[in-house]
C-alpha cells in the first residue's frame, strides 16, 4: 500500500511539473505581445482626400482643404471626439488647394500656402470656432510654396522648409497680436519637402523629408528660440537602440509626453510606425499602422487620445479614421 501511495505520489508530481512548464512557455509567449493597438472610428463623412490640414481646439478636430484625385477643395469638418461624429462648418473661402499647413494657437486656427493646380500660394487666414468664421490674415513672409510643415510654440506660429520651384530650409515667425511675419533664424538643418513634425510640451521635433530624390536624415528640436540637432534618424551603431527611419509624405503626432511617426513614402508607401523618447533620444518600432498603407495623411491630437486619418494609396484615396491607443496590446481583430 506504501509502495502505492508513493507511486500516486510521483505522479502527481510529474503531472505539475508538466503544467508549470506548460505555463511557464505560455507566459513566455506574452513577450511577443507588443503595445500600440490601432482601432478604427467612424468614417470621415466627407469626400475621401489627401494632403489636407488638420489642427486641434479642445475637444474637437478640424479637416480643411485637401485633394480627391479630381478637385482641390474648400470643405471644412469638424470631428468631436467625444462623440465620434463629424460636421459639416463653413467652407474655406480661400483658394482651394492641397498640400498647405496648419495650427491652432489660443482657440483659433491657423491655414497657409499650399497648391492650387496651377500655383504656389502664400496667403494665410485664420478660423474661429465660435463664430465658424474666416479671416484672411497678412501673408506668409517667405516665398510661395507647398509640402512645408507648420507647428506653434506658445502664442506664436512657424510655418517653414517645403517646396517653392526648389526645396526650401527657411523657418518664419508669425505674430498673432500683429499679424505680422518675421525670419526665424537658426535652423542647420537640410533643405526638405514633406517634412513631419511633432510637438512635446513647448518643444517642435522636426525631421524627415525629402531633398533632392534623397530622404534627410537629420532631426532637430525648437523651443521657440534655440534649435538642436539630436541623434540622426539613420542611427546605426553597434548597439540595441538602432533605428533606421527615412521617409517622406509621413505623418507626426505626440501623445503623453512621446512622440510619433507613421505611414508615409519609403521607397514605397509604408505601415510602419515608430515612437520617439525625448529622455533618451531614441526610437523604437511599434506595431504597424492596421490601416492600408498610405502617405499625405493627416492627424488629430487630444489630450488623451490620437487620431490619423485620410491619405492615399496611388491614385486611391481613404475616408477612414483610426485611433492610436498606445498603452494598448496590438489587436488586428478589434
Amino acid at each position: 500500500m506504501r509502495k502505492t501511495n508513493l507511486m500516486q505520489k510521483s505522479r502527481v508530481l510529474f503531472i505539475v511539473a508538466l503544467m508549470s512548464l506548460f505555463f511557464v512557455s505560455c507566459n513566455g509567449d506574452d513577450d511577443d505581445d507588443e503595445y500600440g493597438n490601432w482601432v478604427e472610428s467612424s468614417a470621415f463623412d466627407g469626400d475621401s482626400r489627401a494632403n489636407s490640414v488638420s489642427f486641434t481646439i479642445g475637444t474637437k478636430g478640424y479637416l480643411v482643404t485637401g485633394y480627391d484625385g479630381d478637385d482641390y477643395l474648400s470643405d471644412t469638418w469638424e470631428y468631436n471626439s467625444e462623440g465620434d461624429y463629424w460636421i459639416s462648418k463653413a467652407d474655406f473661402p480661400g483658394t482651394p488647394r492641397s498640400s498647405a499647413v496648419g495650427f491652432s494657437i489660443d482657440g483659433k486656427g491657423y491655414l497657409g500656402t499650399g497648391y492650387d493646380g496651377d500655383d504656389e500660394l502664400t496667403d494665410f487666414w485664420e478660423y474661429d470656432p465660435t463664430t465658424d468664421t474666416w479671416t484672411q490674415k497678412a501673408d506668409f513672409g517667405g516665398s510661395a510654396r507647398y509640402g512645408a510643415i507648420g507647428f506653434s510654440i506658445g502664442s506664436d506660429g512657424y510655418i517653414g522648409t517645403g517646396y517653392d520651384g526648389s526645396e526650401q530650409k527657411d523657418f518664419w515667425k508669425y505674430n498673432v497680436a500683429s499679424d505680422t511675419w518675421e525670419q526665424s533664424v537658426g535652423f542647420g538643418g537640410q533643405k526638405r519637402q514633406d517634412a513631419s513634425v511633432f510637438k512635446i510640451g513647448e518643444v517642435a521635433y522636426i525631421g524627415l523629408g525629402i531633398n533632392n530624390g534623397a530622404y534627410e536624415e537629420d532631426f532637430y528640436s525648437f523651443d521657440g528660440t534655440n534649435w538642436t540637432r539630436l541623434t540622426d534618424l539613420d542611427d546605426d551603431d553597434d548597439d540595441d537602440d538602432d533605428f533606421e527611419i527615412l521617409l517622406s509624405s509621413g505623418v507626426a503626432f505626440s501623445l503623453d509626453g512621446l512622440g510619433y511617426v507613421t505611414t508615409g513614402v519609403s521607397g514605397s508607401i509604408t505601415t510602419e510606425t515608430w515612437v520617439y523618447y525625448p529622455s533618451t533620444d531614441t526610437w523604437d518600432e511599434l506595431p504597424v499602422f492596421e490601416g492600408s498603407a498610405r502617405q499625405d495623411a493627416n492627424a488629430f491630437v487630444f489630450d488623451t487620445k490620437a487620431f490619423v486619418l485620410m491619405g492615399r494609396s496611388g491614385s486611391y484615396y481613404f475616408d477612414d479614421v483610426w485611433e492610436f491607443r498606445p498603452d494598448e496590446l496590438e489587436n488586428e481583430d478589434d
